[in-house]
Formats: C-alpha cells, structure tokens, sequence
C-alpha cells in the first residue's frame, strides 16, 4: 500500500509511518521543520517538506501523487490560537479533499476528536473553537464523496501502548495512548471493507486486530 501522512513527523504520523513501513507499506508525508527528516529517515519512510498553512491544493496534490490513501494526523495543537486552528485543522483537511480528487486518490483517512471531550471542564473559548473547526472538517470530508474514515481518539497519552482498545461508533471519552491510536489507524488502513464511517476509540478490552475485525 502507498499511504501519504498529513503530519507525517508529528506524535501520531510518525507512529503511523513506523507501523506501516514494518508492514511493507511505501510511506510518505508532508513535514513542517528541516530538522525532522532524520526521524523520517531513520523509520523508512519519505519526507517532502512543506507548510500546510501555505502550501497550495496542487502541490499537496504532486506531493501525495501515487498515494492510495491519505492520512490525515495534522494538528495546530492546544498551544497555538483560534488562526492556526483554522490553518491547520480546517484550511488543512479542505485542501487534503482537494488533493485527494486533483491525484485522483480515493480515499482518506482523519484523525479528529472526541465530540464531547472534556466538556465538563472549565476549557477557555478557545477551545470551544477548536471544536467547532474539527466537527466542520468532519462534516466536509463525510460529503466530499470520497472514500472516508473518521477516527476520534480520546484524550491522548505518551503512556506505551496495550494493543487493545474499545472501537465503535460511540464510546466514552477517557483516554489512550498514541500508539494504540496509531495501530487503530494502520489496521483500518489495512481493512478495506471498512470504510464511510466515524469511529470513536479509546482504551479497552479488546485487542485492535479484534476490534477492527469486527467492523467487517
């Protein structure tokens, strides 16, 4: 499989790109920082320098050309304000639909967020935005008419992985951690018939390869 990463050096793209490249998997990405190509390079996978915020749908459309799908793990991060938030998290996904259709790639994949995550804190305006910006993204992929999956972690930890996870349509928001998002996600890569439809995932029971078998 060819699998082009949005966000290939970020916490979650890179343990897609090891996962995948340790299955075979041609892989490649859009990274941000000069210096993150030696981690690209160390897990086999290609690196094409560029900034979502400024790129155009073209050349994100030549740099992912021959991609069979792309995966979408981009994020501004809690750190940055409501603008980046748009860049990234909205601009950045319309302009992965675009290219998508420009190189002619069927499907696409994106990691968003958990609807109701951490509503019951005390979470500054901003954060509300950030929402706000993710559920539209979600909306605009779900009618785009390509092949999609929507993946929502719940709140993501650095914590080593279980290898088991609890994946359905709904779920409660606790927490997981980002290799266990990353297995999900190259497992599903790995599973054609699942397609068109929004996961929720989080820490569970049930081993990944389970979990995505019963999507089938």
């Amino acid at each position: 499989m060819n699998v082009f990463i949005v966000g290939i050096a970020g916490a979650t793209g890179s343990r897609v790109a090891k996962l995948l490249g340790e299955h075979g998997d041609y892989v490649s990405g859009l990274y941000r920082r000069p210096e993150q190509i030696s981690a690209l390079d160390a897990v086999g996978a290609i690196g094409i320098l560029g900034d979502l915020t400024t790129i155009s749908e073209q050349e994100l459309a030549s740099a992912a050309n021959g991609a069979d799908v792309i995966v979408f793990t981009a994020g501004a991060g809690e750190q940055d304000n409501d603008s980046m938030t748009d860049c990234v998290d909205g601009d950045g996904v319309r302009k992965a639909i675009a290219a998508a259709r420009l190189a002619s790639i069927s499907k696409l994949l994106l990691v968003s967020v958990f609807p109701e995550a951490w509503r019951e804190r005390n979470m500054p305006k901003s954060f509300e935005h950030y929402m706000a910006v993710k559920k539209r993204a979600d909306v605009e992929l779900v009618h785009s008419k390509l092949a999609w999956i929507i993946l929502r972690p719940s709140a993501l930890t650095n914590e080593p992985g279980t290898g088991s996870v609890s994946l359905s349509p709904a779920e409660i928001h606790t927490a997981i951690s980002r290799d266990d998002v990353a297995t999900t996600i190259a497992t599903l890569l790995h599973s054609p018939r699942v397609q068109n439809t929004i996961l929720e995932v989080t820490a569970g029971d049930t081993t990944i390869a389970s979990a995505v078998a019963a999507l089938n």
